[in-house]
């Protein structure tokens, strides 16, 4: 097994077969410096907007690149081809000469038959894979008539109290024929196990399903806050639904590790690779530990990036990942299969730059999020609609974001050869230091036992909040331009056609649950949970009474309680 510490200094000694010859690079390097000279004279009558330029993880970026700065890159070591380890280029040889990515939009919101509505609206508009957004009680695993969920039912998603509910979300709608992508976390295998169930109802067998379940939970106690249970328990569930689709659910995505909250949260380029991979690295450490081959689980395990505003940097960022990762399921987990080194990757654009202010403007950064999304190499892409500042997004909204990736796919040439920004001497010196400086991290995260001991720390979360914070004293002070919001602001009108979910969400919510609570049989409900509680105090698999309480039309809450009475709830760190 390789040390991580030393893992770090193993990528910075590259191989001795690099691109370039070594005297020219030294006469590279002296025009470059003599040239530099020449400017550096001229800037008292042309001066340059502003003393320091850096990326948004503080990269240096100077005038210019060259051969000089990626000298030592090794092209079969570091790049290779499409398709090739270490994945720098892709990981599919043809990329999106092919097929294009999977556009998955993120939809969800009211109940499920709004929701059904609103997926069937996307599928017929040219949608090709479904994303559930769930609302905050089904994501904390509270059913619509719980106290705590007044005024949230339905609001941030849709509300999945029972399978009942998921039967009608995917109505008409194949799970055969359909890639579908939950955001859940805690509850995961109960989605999960809903799934399952609701297309055995329509006649498909688990081997048929293809999508995803977020499923991870360590990036919920840094960034996000829907966890339920104390980290262990935790990954004992996710684990267990390793091993359970490992041989039942085989097609089936069992986690998608997300950089994406984290970003949203504040973090930098660099702490979303590190913070991401960190993680990662823990959910194959407890499954190898649980007795699962890394070789069986590991090609199923997908990530979850933002594409943010600094765009080199965000195509910079994915070509790092990839690599960083291909090097760590090889090297440190000794991963034979060449499946398990993939970084395979969804892309959503970055919520947190949209703006209440001048809200057109977001179609534009959108545009450019997904485009840098593209040439980065992800399988598939959410591009976020402009009025999500200001509420859930609206059809016609919802169809510019769509058609956004269709203009990209069909129109812009982008998706026509693999990596075409790969040898440009500034991307390929962001993707050397990007990942050197995630490589950093890990080695630190690795020192304190790993993501599950950083996260009890608190280390994770400080350090995405004090990124948070620089980047906004940057904007407040005008350091950081946002286009509308601290400079070229303008007077509008106010918001229009807004979508707004029906406050009677939930009374539809409660009275369908009471229906159902008085409709089933109690009996098989009360021996499923007492199944559940057995199993949870011991050491099986919990997808497996999950299932049978799923088919007893137990509600989410109900299985989440009897979990909740035996792991009881986790409390986050507080630093003062």
């Amino acid at each position: 097994t390789l040390n991580l510490t030393s893992f770090t200094l193993h990528l910075s000694l590259k191989g001795v077969k690099t691109m370039f010859d070594p005297k020219k690079v030294e006469d590279i390097r002296n025009k470059v410096k003599k040239w530099n000279d020449r400017v550096e004279k001229s800037l008292d009558k042309n001066p340059e907007r502003k003393k320091d330029f850096q990326t948004t993880s503080g990269i240096p970026v100077k005038r210019v690149f060259s051969p000089e700065d990626v000298a030592e890159l090794d092209y079969q070591q570091d790049l290779n081809l499409p398709g090739e380890y270490p994945y720098t280029r892709g990981v599919q040889p043809t990329m999106y000469r092919s097929r294009f990515w999977t556009m998955r939009q993120y939809a969800g919101f009211g109940t499920a038959e709004d929701t059904n509505q609103r997926y069937r609206y996307l599928l017929d508009h040219g949608q090709t894979g479904l994303s559930v957004a769930f609302d905050l009680p089904t994501q904390i695993g509270y059913d619509s008539d719980h106290p705590l969920a007044q005024g949230e039912v339905g609001k941030v998603g849709v509300a999945i109290d029972s399978v009942q509910d998921l039967e009608v979300l995917f109505r008409q709608i194949p799970l055969d024929k359909v890639s579908t992508s939950m955001t859940i976390n805690s509850p995961a295998a109960i989605l999960l196990a809903m799934y399952i169930v609701v297309a055995e109802k329509q006649g498909i067998t688990p081997e048929k399903l293809n999508g995803t379940i977020q499923n991870d939970i360590l990036k919920e106690y840094s960034s996000r806050g829907t966890y339920i249970f104390p980290p262990q328990p935790s990954m004992r569930i996710i684990t267990n639904t390793f091993g359970y689709c490992a041989k039942e659910v085989p097609n089936w995505n069992t986690i998608s590790i997300s950089g994406y909250h984290m970003r949203e949260a504040g973090c930098t380029v660099v702490q979303e690779v590190a913070f991401t991979l960190a993680n990662g690295i823990a959910y194959v450490e407890a499954a190898i530990r649980a007795g699962l081959d890394v070789d069986v689980f590991g090609p199923r395990i997908s990530f979850f990036f933002n594409a943010h505003l600094d765009f080199l940097e965000e195509v910079a960022k994915y070509r790092a990942a990839r690599r960083l990762w291909a090097k760590i399921m090889k090297e440190r987990f000794q991963a034979k299969n060449p499946r398990s080194w993939m970084l395979r990757f969804h892309t959503q654009t970055a919520g947190c730059t949209l703006t209440a202010q001048q809200p057109h403007n977001n179609i534009i950064r959108v545009a450019w999020q997904a485009l840098a999304a593209v040439l980065g190499g992800t399988q598939s892409l959410h591009t976020n609609s402009m009025d999500e500042a200001l509420a859930l997004p609206s059809e016609q909204s919802v169809q510019i974001a769509l058609r956004t990736q269709q203009l990209i796919a069909y129109e812009s040439g982008a998706a026509d050869t693999a990596d075409p920004l790969g040898g440009s001497f500034y991307v390929e010196k962001l993707t050397n230091e990007i990942e050197k400086k995630a490589g950093e991290y890990i080695a630190k995260i690795d020192q304190m036992g790993g993501s599950v001991a950083a996260v009890e720390k608190g280390y994770i979360q400080q350090e995405i909040q004090e990124s948070a914070y620089r980047y906004q004293k940057e904007i407040e002070a005008g350091d950081r331009v946002i286009v509308g919001v601290n400079k070229f602001q303008s007077k509008e009108p106010p918001p229009k056609g807004l979508l707004k979910v029906d406050p009677k969400v939930r009374e539809m919510q409660v009275q369908r649950l009471t229906q159902l609570r008085t409709s089933r049989d109690p009996q098989p409900v009360k021996a499923s949970l007492d199944e559940l509680k057995n199993v949870a105090r011991g050491d099986g698999n919990l997808m497996f009474p999950i299932l049978i309480c799923v088919r007893a039309y137990c509600t989410l809450g109900e299985i989440c309680d009897v979990l909740r009475e035996v792991f009881g709830e986790y409390e986050p760190v507080v630093k003062v």
